[in-house]
């Protein structure tokens, strides 16, 4: 072969390597078997991958207090998904640190020894969402895909990507996919004071809201289930301290003893919040040790 047609054929394949790398590729399974949980990453070449959690959060259904509540309805719908029985795509909103995300976590725990599994996607990743369940709606799992602390501004393009998958779409949703997301906001998008001079009025008094109002709205509507969560009262954030201590090995005695220092701590902090009892109790338990 000619020399200089040998090294032309040389750049040609490094130059079509090089392409290829840079162009869109399918999303390829990873090893299911690997982990409960899978987290969609973007690579710096931009080809999105499913990463297996290696380390699942342990937390349990029984480690939650004071949202019985909204433990029992999100319980009953994930039961009906993973049965296969019609369920919906879920909203959990409310004040911070109130167990919004521990609570997804605790029922994946709950269910995944019968087949649930979930896929964590964040909001910049969500215009892939379409690709992630035709990946998986051939699998026999049910997948609960995870979106947490979800909020967008004006202009996203993952908004229009998950209002579309969750109903809007000209494919039907997967039965074997449910997207679970929290949120600190109700309607997922900011709200501002000029938007309610969009609302109009008829003769009879009846109130209709106004384009933006009513695009902000359709978003959150699209999720079936609406599970709110507001903050804890001094007895509740208390009972929940307690529970914590508990699990970190001190005695009914020392916990009792604990309470004025925990409201303290949440005095400083500013809030009651499910998360803020789990940090005074780690600071008390491991200042202290196992009080027995």
């Amino acid at each position: 072969m000619n020399p200089s047609f040998e090294r032309l054929l040389q750049r040609a394949e490094a130059l079509i390597d090089r392409i290829e790398a840079v162009l869109p590729q399918p999303l390829g399974e990873p090893d299911w078997g690997a982990s409960i949980a899978f987290r969609y990453r973007k690579r710096s070449n931009g080809h999105g991958v499913l990463e297996p959690v290696r380390h699942v959060a342990t937390i349990r259904l029984e480690d939650l207090k004071e949202v019985e509540g909204q433990k029992e309805r999100i319980l009953r719908n994930t039961e009906h998904f993973v049965q296969g029985l019609p369920a919906n795509n879920v909203l959990l909103t409310g004040a911070r640190g109130t167990g919004k995300s521990s609570l997804v976590k605790a029922c994946l725990n709950a269910f995944a020894d019968r087949g649930l599994r979930l896929i964590e996607v964040d909001k910049a990743e969500l215009v892939d969402l379409p690709d992630i369940v035709e990946l998986v709606a051939a699998r026999p799992e049910k997948f609960i895909v995870y979106c947490d602390d979800l909020s967008f501004e004006d202009g996203e393009p993952g908004y229009k990507a998950l209002k579309s998958i969750l109903d809007g779409s000209v494919s039907a949703s997967s039965a074997n996919v449910l997207i679970y997301a929290t949120s600190n906001r109700r309607h997922l998008l900011p709200e501002y004071m000029k938007e309610n001079l969009s609302y109009t009025h008829t003769a009879d008094g009846e109130v209709h809201p106004g384009e933006v109002v009513e695009e902000k709205i359709s978003l959150s509507e699209r999720f079936g289930l609406w599970i709110s969560f507001y903050p804890f009262s001094q007895d509740e954030y208390l009972s929940i301290v307690a529970q914590w201590l508990s699990s970190f090995g001190v005695s009914p005695a020392a916990i009792e003893a604990a309470r004025p220092q925990a409201l303290v701590w949440a005095l400083e902090r500013g809030s009651r919040s499910g998360r803020v009892a789990q940090q005074f109790a780690r600071d008390y338990a491991g200042s202290h040790g196992p009080v027995v």
